[in-house]
């Protein structure tokens, strides 16, 4: 049995179903599960000392792409909307190998742990010709190196250029490489246990880069293993013309056809449902995993999250892409949140602790992990803490519920704890020599961009 003890917390904000926040607690942890929140916890072989730290849950990020964490700031694709900025890209991607998604798995979960992100999802769907087929088992030797939770999909494409789709030839794969490969995913690395460090789910690209027979297909293999859904829609208005233009359908009506709805599927970005979309969403209990940031940059536009959350409609927050970002930084995404809707919606915007839940609790619902989300007996130790007496926070202690919406928090965090184990202390990676990485990562970029 390994025990930890973080204790006198100044102040737990636990997200739970009551939104209880607590002061001057400490909360106890057995093999990688909260035992004990009181004020006189048992000993452990392990302890922290969070006098002066708020303490909240493991931020869980539902939706990225972390091989783009080599491709960020470039000059060239900064004023392009999706299907350009795509285009342009796919031209450096169809390059990447097995380091690349090693290395910028390693370099991007390393910045989103150093944030609070406990958990990550990954959606990796280019698999370049001469690549190797071990990219995604790259992406679980990064994340067992770090310490951090991580869900694999097992994206892909289908449809090329010469079919009518978007991606050039040499990024694309046949249904049966697939679908082979996704079964042995599923085989090798799911464990669906309530802790769990390891998850896959299946998640063809979207529907201008797969066939309709891929996406049955995948939503068949997906239920038989008792794996989930994932796929990018609406989320721009050229998607939209694609597919009524391509199926004589809308993207939601196209996706509902093939059998990609309900409670083990969700979407990407969501911006452009109607109303009555979103009364199917709420009735099916599909997802959305809401991607503020990128949808700012590439001018996608703006998701319907109050109207969402009034429908009870599945919510989680994500970064997407690290080259549509330019980052992967989940505390900037809530702040994010909180700002574009204030903007968009006014008094009908949800409040800053409630993208805070969002990023926590509707997170977990979204991935199926119903002991992730919030801080409570039985739940995972998943969490971080941030000493509040510094310059940045001075006048905060009124709500820290609410400050990384309103206030924003740029540092790193002091610790996080994933499963019961400290992986981010006095706000450096414990398992990684951060600046070695950023070194080597460097130099693997300009070999890349040497290729272009």
């Amino acid at each position: 049995m390994q025990s930890l003890l973080i204790k006198n917390i100044d102040t737990l904000v636990t997200c739970d179903d009551y939104d209880t926040v607590l002061n001057n607690v400490s909360v106890y942890c057995e093999d990688g599960v909260i035992r004990e929140i009181s004020s006189d916890p048992p000993a452990a072989d392990e302890t922290i000392d969070a006098k002066g730290m708020w303490m909240y849950p493991g931020l869980i990020n539902t939706h990225h792409h972390l091989y783009q964490y080599f491709t960020r700031n470039l000059p060239k694709v900064q004023n392009m909307e999706l299907f350009d900025w795509l285009k342009t890209l796919y031209g450096i991607w169809e390059h990447l190998n097995e380091k690349s998604i090693y290395l910028s798995s390693l370099a991007g979960m390393g910045e989103l742990m150093l944030h609070g992100c406990t958990t990550c999802l990954d959606h990796h769907y280019v698999f370049p010709k001469n690549a190797g087929s071990s990219l995604i088992d790259a992406q679980f030797s990064a994340a067992d190196e770090l310490g951090l939770r991580f869900h694999a999909t097992r994206g892909s494409m289908s449809l090329s250029k010469k079919d009518g789709g978007l991606p050039p030839d040499s990024v694309v794969q046949t249904p049966d490489t697939i679908l082979r490969d996704s079964r042995r995913l599923i085989e090798t690395y799911h464990d669906p246990s309530p802790y769990s460090m390891r998850q896959v789910a299946l998640a063809p690209c979207s529907p201008f880069s797969v066939n309709a027979e891929l996406l049955r297909e995948s939503a068949h293999l997906a239920r038989s293993y008792k794996v989930r859904l994932h796929t990018h829609l609406c989320e721009t208005k050229d998607e939209e013309q694609y597919t009524l233009n391509a199926f004589g359908m809308r993207p939601f009506d196209y996706m509902e056809s093939l059998g990609w709805t309900g409670s083990d599927t969700w979407y990407a970005h969501g911006i452009h449902f109607n109303d009555s979309e979103l009364e199917k969403l709420s009735a099916s209990q599909t997802g959305v995993a809401h991607c503020p940031s990128s949808n700012m940059k590439l001018s996608s536009g703006v998701c319907r999250v109050p109207e969402m959350l009034r429908l009870n409609i599945p919510l989680g927050l994500a970064v997407d892409g690290s080259a549509s970002n330019d980052g992967s930084n989940m505390l900037e995404e809530i702040r994010n949140a909180y700002l574009l809707h204030r903007l968009s919606w006014g008094e009908r915007s949800p409040s800053a602790y409630e993208f805070l839940k969002i990023a926590t609790n509707g997170s977990a619902k979204l991935l199926g992990r119903t002991k992730l989300g919030k801080l409570a007996l039985g739940f995972a130790a998943d969490a971080f803490l941030i000493k509040h007496e510094r310059l940045g926070l001075v006048g905060t202690h009124f709500d820290p519920a609410s400050i990384f919406g309103t206030v924003g928090f740029a540092s790193p965090v002091d610790y996080v704890l994933v499963n019961g184990k400290i992986t981010v202390k006095d706000g450096k990676l414990k398992n990684i020599d951060e600046q070695n990485l950023a070194r080597t990562c460097n130099t693997h970029i300009r070999k890349l961009l040497a290729k272009i």
